[in-house]
């Protein structure tokens, strides 16, 4: 028993070594991605699709809100693609270097909604309810994509539902949450009347419905994807960029929800 503990410590230890470079490509690569919450349906499914279609690899995702996100890749955290709900947080990391350089680009893009729950208790048929007395909304915080998304709607509704609107909406929050999903298990939960997600957050969940924000003052979220200039096997993150934006990953994609650049 000694004698295989002492092997496969010098082996942990003396990783460069060819032997245990050897076993590692052996037992397969394991590529990290680091993907905003609201990708968590469409990359889940679209990580097991690149693994079958790539016997040997192993996709590992980190879902959190995009800010959160930068500031782990920040801090040395190790991984391989970021996919960003916000140009903001991809941009952040491109100053510092630790983007492959030119490689960010758009793949799709999402709108807003506002969600009730299924039974929708507080009677909402429109974004203005949100700014009626007693409401209960929920939003995600500010440093958030979609936080900063639904503050912008938010704004542009002003124009339509006439001053003190966006005042009143902020009276009514009862929380601001770390990320989109956050949002959505609350109003689910029926902890809130309202809450504003994007559409690829909403789209078939049972336990919520739909309020439409008009074109005219809904915000277009725009998702860039890029490998990481840390990443050991950046060959292997390009290749799982390309599956995102093949046919297969853009039909996974839209199934959620979400629309593709063109």
């Amino acid at each position: 028993m000694s004698v295989i503990w002492l092997t496969a410590a010098v082996c942990a230890l003396t990783a460069v070594l060819s032997g245990c470079q050897n076993q590692a490509n052996a037992d397969g690569q394991t590529l990290t991605v680091f993907a905003a919450s609201s990708l968590t349906d469409a990359f889940s499914e679209i990580g097991e699709a690149f693994e079958a279609a790539n016997p040997g690899v192993r996709v590992v995702v980190n879902f959190s809100s995009s800010h959160s996100l930068r500031t782990q890749i920040e801090e040395g955290a190790r991984a391989d693609v970021f996919a960003s709900a916000n140009q903001q947080q991809m941009d952040a990391l491109t100053t510092a270097g630790l983007v492959e350089a030119l490689q960010a680009e758009d793949f799709v893009l999402n709108r807003l909604v506002v969600i009730v729950p299924a039974d929708n208790p507080a009677a909402l048929t429109s974004p203005e309810g949100m700014a009626a007395a007693g409401i209960k909304v929920v939003l995600a915080a500010e440093a958030v994509p979609v936080g900063e998304y639904a503050r912008e709607a938010i704004e542009k509704m002003t124009d339509a539902y006439g001053l003190g609107f966006s005042s009143r909406v902020w009276a009514n929050v009862v929380s601001f949450e770390d990320n989109v999903r956050q949002v959505a298990a609350k109003v689910q939960l029926g902890e809130a009347d309202a809450g504003i997600v994007y559409l690829s957050d909403a789209a078939g969940v049972p336990d919520l419905a739909v309020i439409e924000i008009p074109e005219a003052w809904n915000v277009t979220a725009r998702y860039p994807i890029a490998p990481l200039a840390g990443s050991e096997q950046v060959a292997l993150a390009r290749a799982f960029i390309e599956y995102v934006r093949s046919a297969e990953g853009m039909a996974i994609l839209q199934k959620c929800g979400f629309t593709p650049v063109e």
